[in-house]
């Protein structure tokens, strides 16, 4: 039982390698976010999946918990500065426009 979550953990290092490829190629900010959201999640089972390992399970509940808690926050942060970026330079381009005309 130990071997096979051993390579669950292997496969979810490898899913989140996939996953870097699209944060780091991604071709909008909002692919980036979903990615770097992602990796977050799957760093969470990965907390769990070393708890069972180790025999510690609730300890390293406690800790993914607050993790996860943590990529949630940063994940809302993120989506709101970018969508006030966004609306000030929608802002900036009709004002631009207006003195253009």
């Amino acid at each position: 039982m130990e071997k096979f979550i051993i390579y669950i953990g292997m496969a979810l290092l490898v899913l989140m390698l996939v996953t870097l490829v699209r944060v780091i190629l991604g071709p909008s900010t909002i692919d980036r976010l979903v990615g770097v959201n992602v990796i977050g999640t799957k760093s969470t089972i990965l907390i769990i999946i070393l708890g069972t390992l180790s025999g510690r399970v609730e300890m390293y509940v406690d800790i993914a918990l607050a993790y996860a808690l943590l990529n949630f926050i940063a994940s809302l942060a993120a989506a709101r500065f970018f969508q006030r970026n966004r609306e000030s330079s929608l802002v900036d381009k009709k004002d631009q426009e207006e003195a253009s005309c």
